[in-house]
């Protein structure tokens, strides 16, 4: 190894930085974190740690549980987790839990340039709040993100909110709701976000929106700056979806693709159709397109099957193939929806 070190320093190629960093309780984290490199692999112990660490500029830092199997618990404090600017950033195994104002928060720094790659695996977070704007997973401007097997148990205002992130996978993820927290929405996606994909992925009574495709921004915090709309080019497919005010609200968005959905038992609505950021220029909510979903409601709840808020454009949304099914009224199952469906199926029950 030293001669291969010798050789690339040599050659004018750095060698590449990985020390393994293994910590056991709170005294030895901040102690870690108080000088930890880029490259570094962080391991921690089982155990209950503090809250209230913090990250800034460090790239290619890898943390996680020492034990996968008996994850380390960060409970407490206003926030569990805190990093800017660290690109290349994987997080694993880790419980995050019992926090006034967000459980992982993650950003740019307000940057012009966003980070890029950071990838969150097995991360459970649960119990923030519980009222109020407090997120379970907080993420502002990164690019090529991967949310993979996370949970999000008990939350304030959202329980994965992004803003301006582009090109992210959220896969195999849970979000749900829990009694006495306010849980406004499951995911989020506003800002200026753009490409990201939603699948595979649960709702359980996961908020008034469980899904919220596109939102509401003050305009200081879109990216890229001047975008004009909430979310366009969004994925939505092959979740789970059970209770929520709604299923999901499409807010401000556009050119985004809701397909192959389970809706169980939405509470109020099945979708909404909202414009809530009306500046000048902005992009009006529309060119959507509802395809291939399982739709399984009750009729003494939805007595209105899309809520269509001012200021959108309703008649391009695009509804083909999805089954409709009122369990309570089979011969009510047919929606009134703003334009005319495509090989609609109304009346079975898909599941």
């Amino acid at each position: 190894m030293k001669t291969l070190t010798c050789i690339l320093m040599m050659s004018g190629i750095p060698p590449a930085i990985s020390a393994e960093v293994v910590v056991r309780n709170t005294a030895e984290l901040r102690a870690a974190l108080g000088s930890i490199k880029e490259g570094t692999v962080l391991k921690i112990a089982p155990g209950e740690y503090g809250g209230g660490h913090y990250v800034k500029g460090v790239a290619k830092l890898t943390i996680g549980a020492l034990d996968p199997s008996n994850p380390p618990v960060f409970k407490g404090g206003s926030e569990g987790w805190h990093f800017t600017r660290c690109d290349d950033l994987k997080l694993q195994d880790l419980r995050i839990t019992g926090q006034s104002s967000n459980g992982l928060n993650l950003d740019d720094g307000m940057s012009d340039t966003p980070v890029k790659g950071v990838t969150l695996e097995r991360i459970h977070v649960g119990d923030i709040g519980p009222k109020g704007n407090h997120d379970g997973i907080k993420i502002s401007g990164l690019d090529e993100l991967t949310v993979r097997d996370c949970k999000v148990e008990g939350w304030g205002g959202e329980g994965i909110d992004m803003v301006g992130c582009h090109r992210v996978l959220v896969t195999g993820c849970e979000l749900r709701g829990k009694e006495g927290f306010g849980g406004t929405s499951g995911i989020q996606m506003k800002g200026g976000c753009s490409e990201i994909t939603v699948e595979k992925s649960r709702f359980i009574k996961a908020g008034l929106r469980p899904l919220n495709l596109g939102g509401s921004t003050g305009m200081p915090y879109f990216r890229p700056v001047g975008a004009k709309y909430e979310a366009k080019d969004l994925t939505v497919r092959d979740n789970v979806i059970e209770g929520g005010l709604c299923a999901a609200a499409f807010t401000g968005v556009t050119g985004a693709t809701f397909s192959g959905n389970t809706i169980l038992f939405p509470e109020k609505w099945i979708f909404r159709i909202l414009q809530e950021t009306t500046a000048e220029g902005f992009t009006t909510c529309g060119e959507n397109r509802i395809t291939g979903n399982r739709i399984v409601f009750r009729r003494s709840a939805v007595a209105v099957d899309i809520n269509i808020g001012a200021n959108t454009a309703p008649a391009t949304f695009g509804f083909s193939a999805n089954q409709w099914f009122a369990e309570d009224q089979p011969e009510k199952s047919k929606p009134k929806l703003p334009s005319a469906e495509k090989e609609g199926i109304y009346g079975k029950d898909p599941r």
